[in-house]
């Protein structure tokens, strides 16, 4: 999307993914996790994941759709059950530009082609409430740097940045957004470990002598925005970089707005209690669920990541409890645990690996295969098969669209 530098490749909308490319900056304490459900029980389920853990942070959401036409307005109507600010005349759902944007808020133009992702992600962990800022300084005394982060990040709930984007963060702080953006596609840093998760092929498919084809209404199109609650005046925003500024969705504070507020503070099932953290992903519910209600209802290609505290934090904090009540290893609530975090390490362990595949360049193999086929006098038979089959399964499409368009 946008323009400018097209030497931005896309990458894959994946949990692995998105994780190891901010722990490539240095960012510590933070994990992605996708959503599949936006009922109550599955959101309450990143702030309580397990027994003993009540307050497990989530910093903000991912969200991918498929971009159209209307997508640049659908957002504007996110907030029209409440159309002013109590104390002031800021209509919701609109971008804000100037001196309406929340102060403190990180919001940066996206100028660049394919960038969304990533900017995405930094939308979401420059805007995380207390997070731990690493500078230069802290390379003078490494022990003790690393001593102060790990009394400082609250057992995991505070994110730490990292040198990386520390040092970014702060060096564009006082930019206009779309400056921001600049700074992002120029940085050598942030590009490369963005481009190290692009397909290793994609470079030999494409010729680099021809203009790339601008994409039109028929082609799959997909965008990722950000929701992240403010602190600062306790509302919750739509980060875009499409836009011109970000939008306010909606209110997580009663005393915020008026009486129609978006504020959800009923109990809802969560056994009476209700967190900052769940009230805020209500509202980004309700903006995303506005979002998704602008699609036909046969549109599947959708993706919800929340942006949540490391498992591994709270899991070994809850082991470190456990043992300081005197709780034995062999009880069943500590092997318990200890069982939870070692699906943890293997998960990390599969990322790993399919994030090496990812990065695998297949094409020699696949030209030496087409060559053995074609060598062996089945590679003529199989093109025919293949032709068949990919007409059969075009049929069968035209036939379905043809068939909800009547009943729509």
């Amino acid at each position: 999307m946008a323009s400018s530098n097209d030497d931005w490749c896309t990458i894959e909308s994946d949990p692995g993914v998105f994780t190891s490319l901010i722990e490539s900056f240095g960012t510590q304490n933070v994990e992605f996790a996708e959503l599949w459900s936006l009922d109550d029980d599955s959101l309450l389920q990143l702030i309580r994941p397990m027994e003993g853990v009540e307050n497990a942070a989530v910093h903000g959401l991912i969200f991918l759709f498929k971009w159209q036409s209307s997508s640049s307005s659908s957002s504007s109507n996110a907030g029209d059950v409440n159309k002013e600010e109590e104390g002031g005349n800021v209509e919701r759902g609109k971008a804000l530009v100037g001196d309406d944007c929340p102060e403190g808020l990180f919001f940066a133009k996206q100028v660049t082609d394919n960038a969304c992702a990533t900017q995405a992600i930094l939308s979401v962990l420059f805007n995380a409430p207390n997070s731990i800022i690493q500078t230069d300084d802290d390379d003078a005394d490494a022990s003790a740097a690393t001593s102060k982060t790990a009394n400082d990040d609250d057992n995991g709930r505070k994110l730490i940045l990292g040198k990386t984007l520390s040092n970014f963060k702060s060096f564009t702080s006082h930019f206009p957004p779309d400056l921001r953006g600049e700074a992002i596609g120029s940085s050598d840093e942030i590009r490369a470990a963005h481009n190290s998760f692009g397909r290793a092929e994609d470079a030999f498919l494409s010729d680099p002598s021809r203009a790339k084809r601008a994409a039109t209404d028929d082609d799959d199109v997909f965008h990722f925005i950000a929701y992240v609650p403010h602190e600062g005046d306790g509302c919750v925003y739509e980060l875009d970089g499409l836009q011109a500024g970000p939008i306010r969705v909606g209110s997580y504070r009663p005393e915020i707005g008026d009486e129609n507020t978006t504020h959800d503070n009923n109990n809802n099932g969560d056994g009476g209690t209700t967190s900052s953290d769940m009230d805020w992903i209500r509202v980004a519910r309700n903006a995303i669920q506005t979002r998704l209600a602008s699609y036909s209802s046969t549109e599947i290609k959708f993706n919800l990541m929340a942006v949540v505290q490391d498992k591994r934090t709270y899991l070994t904090e809850r082991l470190n409890a456990l043992a300081a009540i005197g709780v034995e290893e062999s009880d069943p609530n500590m092997l318990a645990v200890r069982s939870e975090l070692h699906g943890e390490e293997e998960k990390r362990a599969g990322w790993a690996s399919e994030n090496e595949r990812r990065r695998h360049n297949y094409l020699p193999f696949c030209v030496e295969y087409l060559r053995a086929l074609a060598g062996s006098g089945r590679f003529e038979g199989l093109v025919e098969k293949a032709r068949e089959s990919a007409g059969e399964k075009r049929k069968r499409a035209e036939a379905w669209k043809k068939e909800v368009g009547q009943k729509g």
